[in-house]
C-alpha cells in the first residue's frame, strides 16, 4: 500500500497521512510531483538483469522517454543479500538535489522517498506498480531499507543519469527511515 506522510520540516514526528493512490497523486501534484499507479505485472524472477527489466516494460519506458525527452534509463535492483547493501542504503539516505528531473517507476519491492520542496517534507512510500517524479532542484533523499528487496526502473534527462548534489543538511536524520515509517505508518 502506498503512503503520503506529511510533515513540517521541523516536526518530523507529526504527519498527517494519506492513503488513497488518487489523493496521493493529487497532494503531490500540488509540489508539482507526480505520482501514479501503473501495472508491474511482470514476472521478473530474482537473476532478472537491467535489459531484462528495462525489456519487460520497453512500452511504458518508450513512452516516458518520448513524452519527457529522457536520454537515459537504467535499473536499481537491490536484494537483501546484496553484500555492499549497507552502502548503497548510506549513498541515499543524505539529502541531495539533481540538476534534473527524474523518474522512478517501482517494477519489485519498495522504498521510501523523502521531499523537501518546502517547509515540509514528503515522505512517499512506493511501492510495486508506483511511479513517482522528482522534479529538478527539489531537495530528497531515499531509504531502500536495511533489508532491500527492489527493482525500480530510472529515467533521466541527462545521458549521465543518477549524480547527486548534497546539501550537506542533516535533515534526513530526523525522519523514519523505512522500518520505522512501516511500523508507525502502515
Amino acid at each position: 500500500m502506498s503512503i503520503l506522510s506529511i510533515h513540517p520540516e521541523d516536526k518530523p514526528g507529526r504527519a498527517e497521512l494519506i492513503r488513497e493512490p488518487e489523493a496521493i497523486a493529487e497532494r503531490l501534484a500540488q509540489i508539482g510531483v507526480r505520482f501514479e499507479r501503473w501495472s508491474a505485472d511482470r514476472d521478473l524472477g530474482p537473476e532478472a538483469s537491467q535489459d531484462d527489466i528495462l525489456g519487460a516494460y520497453k512500452a511504458q519506458v518508450t513512452r516516458l522517454q518520448e513524452a519527457h525527452g529522457f536520454q537515459s534509463a537504467d535499473v536499481i535492483s537491490i536484494a537483501a543479500n546484496n553484500p555492499q547493501k549497507a552502502e548503497l542504503r548510506a549513498k541515499f539516505l543524505n539529502e541531495h538535489t539533481h540538476s534534473e528531473f527524474e523518474v522512478r517507476f517501482f517494477v519489485e519491492g519498495r522504498g521510501l522517498f523523502y521531499l523537501h520542496p518546502d517547509d515540509h517534507v514528503y515522505g512517499v512510500l512506493c511501492e510495486r506498480g508506483d511511479l513517482l517524479s522528482v522534479p529538478a532542484h527539489v531537495k530528497h533523499w531515499f531509504d531502500l531499507g536495511a533489508e532491500p528487496e527492489l527493482k525500480c526502473i530510472r529515467l533521466f534527462t541527462t545521458p549521465e543519469g543518477w549524480v547527486a548534489e548534497y546539501t550537506g543538511s542533516d535533515i534526513a536524520e530526523g525522519f523514519p527511515r523505512l522500518e520505522a515509517f512501516l511500523k508507525d505508518y502502515a
